[in-house]
């Protein structure tokens, strides 16, 4: 069930975009990249876009290595299946949870200087401001990419977390490259149907990691190898 997980990562990106589109479409729709030569308008998107991979990738080594502790101690597993009970709970009782789950005042003021510093960034046309832009889009909080990240635990290991949400960022780049050149197709009414899809990729995701938690089974480290003796 392991090797599944690059096709998984790729494909909750390509079907994420869609909510991407939804959330995120304003700041690709603001993005100042429509001026000048198609060359440097496609240029100025898959650097904004690859901006926010990195960003992804970066906290994909972070619940990685999460990830790797917990194997380590044996409790991946249930850790899995924890996740994928929430998301569902989440998918049913959204208002329940939603009064519950708070974002901690630290990170809400670290959130609203992260908009500040975007809203400078959107002044620029320049390549280095574009890949800054999307870095620092890519750590707004979003509810798909959190899905993605409880999912990018189950690798277990520091890089195939980091692997897993780079191949994530990937996966949302076409709907947000098409989103970055051809604004025009992209109407408020469009992304708001889109959105009502992100409740079915979250229930899908939930039964995926209560799923792969049942099923798939990690060396328990926290216990003696056998055949290894142990001096007391």
């Amino acid at each position: 069930m392991i090797t599944v997980l690059p096709y998984l990562a790729i494909s909750m990106g390509l079907v994420s975009s869609f909510h991407c589109v939804g959330m995120c479409g304003p700041i690709a729709l603001a993005l100042p990249v429509h001026e000048g030569t198609r060359t440097r308008q496609i240029t100025g998107v898959l650097v904004y876009n690859a901006g926010r991979t990195l960003t992804y990738a970066a906290f994909g080594v972070i619940i990685g290595t999460l990830g790797a502790s917990l194997a380590w101690l044996g409790i991946l597993r249930y850790a899995s299946m924890a996740v994928g009970m929430v998301m569902l709970a989440y998918v049913f009782w959204p208002s329940v949870l939603g009064q519950q789950l708070h974002m901690p005042l630290f990170w809400q003021k670290t959130i609203h200087r992260l908009r500040q510093k975007m809203g400078l960034y959107l002044k620029r046309a320049d390549l280095p401001g574009m890949l800054l832009l999307g870095m620092l889009n890519g750590a707004i909080p979003c509810g798909m990419v959190y899905m993605a990240l409880a999912s990018s635990v189950a690798t277990g290991s520091t890089w195939g977390g980091g692997a897993f949400m780079a191949l994530f960022g990937l996966g949302t780049m076409p709907a947000m490259l098409a989103l970055g050149i051809v604004k025009q197709q992209f109407t408020p009414a469009l992304r708001t149907r889109i959105r009502k899809l992100t409740p079915l990729l979250v229930a899908i995701a939930g039964i995926w990691l209560v799923a792969r938690g049942v099923m798939t089974s990690y060396p328990d480290h926290s216990k003696p190898a056998a055949g290894i003796t142990i001096c007391r």
